[in-house]
């Protein structure tokens, strides 16, 4: 009588293998428990440092515990891609003419591209696993802190900045997970690296960094071009700098990312698009909202919308010094200028141009 071959178990192994097949830089497991880190979130949004983010607050309970999303969670697979380029960094080639645009948004949107290469992994582990595979993944879309379960899954530690810093990979990279219903062996967590270094806190422009690893996202220039839906506060417009959309100084003075890796699964992806490559701020202002529409259509930078980049860049062109700016800006035309918001942001460039 032929003996039958009892089904296989889907192993930790198998899952890092499997990840590298779909696309992920690194791959990692964690439990899902309730690590003490998680408390911390609690805190940061009693301290207001949320600003205008209110999902944080409706989704906190969530965020405490994986569990508390998937109620049979037992596993956290945590993964990353490299989302580095060949570009230079944005403080290598700093021109205040020229608009600067966190590295994360260069090319398509990481929500999609991810979104994909996950639903690829979870195809083939179910296929693999001999036991019901049950998950739920999210891109930085989930009340998950992904950030926590990377961390203990090995993949690297929390930063002063916030960042996750890989020793190898540096800090330039996309996280996301997977909850799963199996019990995976986990992975050793990462440990602290950044010892006496205060790089990023020095850096920051605005001090949003008031602690090693507290962030008050309301002082933060990535949150005021994106999430802020209102008027940059004046105290801050100065720091904006050249910056159109988002921040990378704390990550660009970082010395782990000194040599950063260029993510051996990344391609076309992450490449700047058209439109977006060491581009001029004039050259983005004196583009149409339709025009502009189209360039950030499939982008990351569709989350901040026509009317919050002209916003940014009504700032940053009053930054900039620009001898062309003044005339370029006064000469907005109706669609443009009718918007209190741009308008409001408009005027105070033309006064900042003519000192």
């Amino acid at each position: 009588m032929q003996s039958v071959e009892p089904a296989r178990r889907l192993t930790t192994a198998d899952v890092k293998e499997e990840s590298k097949a779909a696309g992920f830089d690194l791959c990692g497991v964690a439990p899902a428990e309730d690590f003490p880190e998680l408390t911390f979130l609690g805190q940061w949004l009693a301290r207001g440092y949320a600003g205008e983010m209110e999902y944080m607050h409706r989704t906190a309970e969530r965020r405490a515990d994986a569990r508390a999303v998937m109620p049979n969670a037992r596993s956290v697979i945590s993964l990353a891609v490299v989302y580095n380029t060949d570009r230079p960094y944005s403080s290598q080639y700093h021109d205040p003419v020229r608009a600067s645009i966190a590295r994360y948004a260069w090319g398509d949107d990481y929500h999609v591209v991810i979104e994909q290469r996950l639903e690829r992994l979870i195809t083939r582990l179910r296929e693999i696993s001999g036991e019901e595979f049950e998950a739920r993944a999210y891109v930085d879309t989930g009340p998950v802190q992904e950030r926590v379960y990377a961390q203990y899954a090995g993949l690297g530690w929390i930063g002063k900045n916030t960042c996750l810093i890989n020793e190898e990979l540096g800090s330039w990279i996309f996280l996301s997970e997977i909850l799963c219903n199996l019990a995976l062996e986990p992975d050793e967590p990462a440990f602290d690296q950044c010892g006496t270094c205060s790089r990023c806190l020095d850096a920051c422009p605005t001090g949003a960094l008031v602690d090693p690893g507290v962030l008050d996202s309301t002082r933060c220039l990535s949150y005021l071009t994106i999430e802020l839906k209102g008027t940059i506060p004046p105290e801050y417009r100065d720091a904006v700098g050249e910056h159109a959309y988002g921040c990378d100084i704390c990550q660009d003075v970082c010395p782990w990312n000194i040599s950063p890796s260029v993510g051996k699964s990344s391609g076309h992806e992450w490449q700047p698009r058209p439109g977006l490559d060491d581009v001029r701020l004039l050259d983005l202002w004196n583009q149409s909202d339709d025009e502009l529409r189209s360039v950030l259509k499939g982008s990351a930078m569709k989350r901040a919308g026509v009317k919050r980049l002209r916003r940014n860049l009504a700032v940053a062109i009053g930054n900039s010094g620009d001898p062309d700016a003044e005339a370029a800006l006064v000469g907005s035309g109706e669609e443009t200028a009718s918007d209190p918001l741009v308008a409001e942001h408009i005027t105070w460039a033309i006064e900042k141009l003519r000192g």
